[in-house]
């Protein structure tokens, strides 16, 4: 680059160069700034934050973290495990727990840490993670927890991961409605910057009203990413100064009877909740107008979806101002704040409350408005007008509270109220343009639905599959999709731990013999065991298949919470009852030592599954078989990273000779067993680039495979650019940007950064 004399657009270019040295560890390690996260770094970093704000306080307290993996919330405990080295110096201890109760349990000991007189610290900030089975699970512990309590220094946020639209659930969830009725205070934050910000509210909130306080992560917000500021004493959080705390405070103390705990929670904690939410302004007033008629009450995801639908509908400040509209944004959905919701209310016609899943903060709403004189109590619509009805059909919806809203959805319920007080040519354009496009979107296509499948080679290919005449329950995990593969033998399903169980209520009523229980290892690890033993407790004639896949395949690849093995699990089993114990498994050479089985336990190769299993549904009683094959995308991230064996081993079908019969796709049921269409007709062939070396494929009796032993696929280089070929390409010609809606400028012009 040419030497040239510094001018005063130097300092700016230098700025702007500074800003594009980032690092991926700058999420972490940059003390304040903007950086880009997502949702799941954004719960990482939020104890980091709130750690520094403890040490500016003169506070020497601790973070801890626990809860148990699940989508949207499935990869924080390997972004907890990825950041270790940041987390440990600040005293932040990350720990998985075995399910979520038992997480929870070990949260709530956090706050019991200042009761022990050798605490080396003044309290424990903790946090809880777990999606929405997570928490209807949790509720005992959250129950007993909230109403002892978070320490004075401490303070409890529990995130609750909610699939709204059940994309990796057996159920949509919608946890709100739990906490409520645990008296848990609700957060529920908008975006990436809300998880930081609404987070260091949180811990304040839990520990000024001694409450544990709930943190709705829904999918949508919680896997985006986002550009976000980080500095930790950006927020200010206010002590109510309308609001006097009770003698001894809220916070846990020992010993604490039960009825004192319940008058301290709903006489005085419930209410130092509220005012917090009203000193913080956690709700406030977005969008006002000078002589509003209409208001809008949202939070969450669905603001983001006002906010669009507004934008789509070409609202701006001053469009609003027109119409007379108000937009409420409430932060804390409960307890739902009232001073500040009647405020908001004041002068308006009506209210319009948008909102996710039942009825939540409408409810509310009504409740807070209702003693108001009728003459100046606006009107309160929201899943239905105000003519609708519990019994009328779905198409008479508002704003179903069924599926998920969407920002189309929302304008069309929008532009038709503000049409009672204000027209517009400009918002019905808008407004037949979205409604132009949803019709179009709604016209039946001829795209075929693809069922999901098994990885390539995965164990469950051969694992579930059972003999003619049985069937088998489903459980929870990646084996689940044997209900929709082979919904003819695998019927039902249950909640995690519960597996098989279901077969105690059926057995006595049914002239059906035997079932067979499909059963992961992480389930079996979480809870599964109790279910092994309620069936053994019944008597109930019941196999169980113990898929182990050495490692928790569904949610990443994480390991399991703790030592767990083949031999494990045959040594518990067989100490809970079950005698007849047989291990299936690809490698069946591995248990030839000394692996410590207990006395009589076979060890049968994978080929034999289904013989073992027309034995042992002869068998009396409940028994098991444990099948030992590791998951096969594990086996190809272990590959890649040099930890597991890759034998030189591949398996090509010669077209030339097959007859495209399927009979290998059958035996194998694997994605790598792929169609061709050659000029002899449809054959098969395999996809190298997806082949996972499971080799089920040759079971079949088929003269068309080759074996290749020692070989090894050829890779393509990437070609190499010539810098030549860019050397003479001339700089473009950058616009000026200091004017909005400048779009072009003299090619000398400088860049405005």
């Amino acid at each position: 680059m040419d030497a040239s004399p510094k001018n005063a657009d130097d300092s700016e270019h230098s700025e702007h160069s500074a800003l594009r040295s980032v690092a991926l560890d700058d999420k972490y390690q940059l003390a304040s700034g903007r950086v880009y996260l997502n949702g799941t770094q954004a719960l990482v970093r939020l104890p980091m934050l709130q750690r520094a704000r403890d040490e500016r306080a003169g506070l020497n307290t601790a973070g801890f973290v626990s809860g148990y993996r699940g989508s949207p919330l499935g990869n924080v405990d390997h972004e907890f495990w990825r950041a270790k080295k940041f987390l440990e110096p600040l005293h932040i201890h990350f720990q998985a727990g075995l399910n979520e109760d038992l997480a929870a349990t070990a949260v709530w000991g956090t706050q019991q840490v200042t009761l022990d007189q050798n605490a080396t610290c003044d309290g424990v900030f903790a946090m809880w993670y777990g999606k929405g089975p997570g928490v209807d699970r949790s509720g005992d512990v959250f129950r007993h927890a909230n109403a002892a309590g978070s320490s004075r220094y401490g303070g409890v946020l529990a995130i609750a991961g909610d699939d709204h639209a059940a994309k990796s659930s057996t159920l949509p969830h919608q946890t709100e409605h739990v906490f409520k009725a645990l008296m848990m205070p609700v957060l529920a934050p908008a975006d990436i910057q809300e998880y930081l910000d609404l987070g260091i509210h949180g811990f304040a909130l839990s520990r000024y009203s001694g409450c544990w306080v709930a943190f709705k992560a829904l999918a949508d917000t919680v896997e985006t990413s986002a550009a976000v500021n980080v500095d930790p004493f950006a927020v200010e959080t206010v002590i109510p100064a309308d609001f006097k705390l009770p003698a001894g405070g809220l916070n846990l103390r020992w010993p604490d009877p039960p009825l004192v705990q319940e008058k301290r929670l709903l006489h005085h904690k419930l209410y130092a909740a509220l005012a917090y939410c009203r000193a913080n302004q956690l709700n406030k007033v977005i969008i006002d107008s000078p002589n509003a008629r209409l208001g809008i009450v949202t939070s969450g995801k669905s603001y983001l979806d006002v906010r669009q639908a507004l934008e789509d509908l070409g609202i701006d400040d001053a469009v609003a101002a027109k119409i007379g509209l108000r937009l409420y944004k409430v932060s804390m959905v409960w307890p739902l704040e009232a001073e500040g919701i009647r405020h908001f209310a004041e002068g308006l016609e009506e209210i319009l409350v948008i909102e996710e899943k039942r009825q939540f903060l409408e409810y509310q709403i009504k409740e807070e408005l209702y003693n108001w004189s009728e003459s100046a109590r606006p009107r309160v619509i929201g899943k239905f007008d105000e003519k609708g009805e519990w019994s009328l059909p779905h198409s008479e919806w508002l704003l179903p509270a069924a599926g998920e809203l969407t920002p189309a959805m929302i304008a069309r319920v929008i532009a038709a109220r503000i049409a009672i007080y204000y027209t517009s040519e400009r918002v019905a354009a808008r407004l037949a343009f979205l409604e132009e496009k949803e019709a179009a979107l709604a016209k039946p296509n001829r795209a075929i639905s693809r069922i999901p499948h098994y990885c390539s080679g995965c164990p469950h290919n051969t694992s579930t599959k059972v003999p003619q005449g049985s069937r088998a329950l489903a459980g929870i995990g990646c084996h689940y999709m044997a209900t929709w593969l082979s919904p003819e033998s695998t019927q039902t399903f249950c909640q995690m731990g519960g597996e098989g169980v279901a077969w105690v209520g059926q057995s006595p009523f049914t002239s059906t013999q035997h079932v067979f229980a499909n059963l992961g290892d992480g389930t079996y690890f979480h809870s599964g065991l109790l279910a092994i033993r309620q069936s053994i407790a019944a008597g109930v004639n019941i196999t169980y298949k113990i898929l182990y896949n050495d490692a928790v395949a569904m949610t990443g690849g994480q390991p399991h919470d703790g030592p767990l093995s083949v031999p494990i699990i045959a040594r518990q089993i067989a100490a809970e009852g079950i005698r007849s114990i047989v291990v299936v498994t690809d490698e069946p050479q591995k248990y030839s030592g000394a692996l410590a089985l207990p006395s009589g336990t076979p060890v049968r190769h994978r080929d034999e599954l289904d013989t073992v299993q027309r034995e042992l549904r002869s068998v009396p009683g409940t028994t098991a078989i444990i099948y030992d094959q590791t998951c096969a995308a594990e086996k190809r991230r272990r590959r890649k990273r040099g930890k597991f064996p890759d034998p030189a081993k591949r398996v090509l079908i010669n077209d030339l000779v097959c007859e495209g019969c399927g009979d290998c796709s059958e035996k194998s049921n694997c994605m790598s067993v792929v169609a061709v269409e050659t000029e002899f007709g449809r054959k098969r062939a395999i996809d190298q680039s997806a082949c996972n070396k499971d080799f089920s494929c040759i079971k079949g009796f088929c003269p068309s495979f080759v074996t290749v032993e020692g070989g090894a696929l050829k890779k393509g280089q990437a070609a190499t650019p010539s810098e030549a070929l860019f050397a003479q390409l001339p700089e473009p010609a950058l616009p000026a940007t200091a004017k909005r809606g400048a779009c072009s400028s003299p090619a000398s012009a400088a860049p405005a950064w």
